[in-house]
């Protein structure tokens, strides 16, 4: 880990791991998406995603902690965006990715080795 300035720089793996994390869940993916298109208001995301105002401040939350969204003050209002343009490209590059998955396995059914 290293600081510059009011951020921290993290590693590789922890910046890996915080992507991960953020994807495990189905809305934060859709919020994600979402931001990916156009930078946008918790209200717009909330009714646009079908979800609480409340839910979605809980969500917003962890992908802002996990450096992955920004908030950006407007007016009175905040909108919030992708914290870095080139998390929209990963998106891009994981959704159109092939994964090779046996037809027998979910990973709702992985064993403790670790899978997801």
């Amino acid at each position: 880990m290293y600081r510059r300035g009011a951020l921290t720089l993290i590693s590789e793996v922890e910046v890996l791991a915080r992507f991960g994390r953020a994807l495990a869940d189905p809305i934060r993916c859709r919020i994600l998406l979402a931001l990916r298109e156009a930078p946008a208001h918790p209200a717009d995301l909330a009714e646009a995603l079908g979800v609480s105002r409340t839910w979605l401040s809980n969500y917003l939350a962890c992908l802002r902690d996990c450096g992955l969204v920004a908030p950006v003050p407007v007016g009175r209002r905040t909108r919030y965006e992708l914290a870095d343009a080139r998390l929209g490209h990963a998106l891009d590059d994981l959704r159109t990715a092939v994964v090779a998955v046996a037809e027998d396995r979910t990973c709702a059914d992985a064993d403790e080795k670790g899978c997801c």
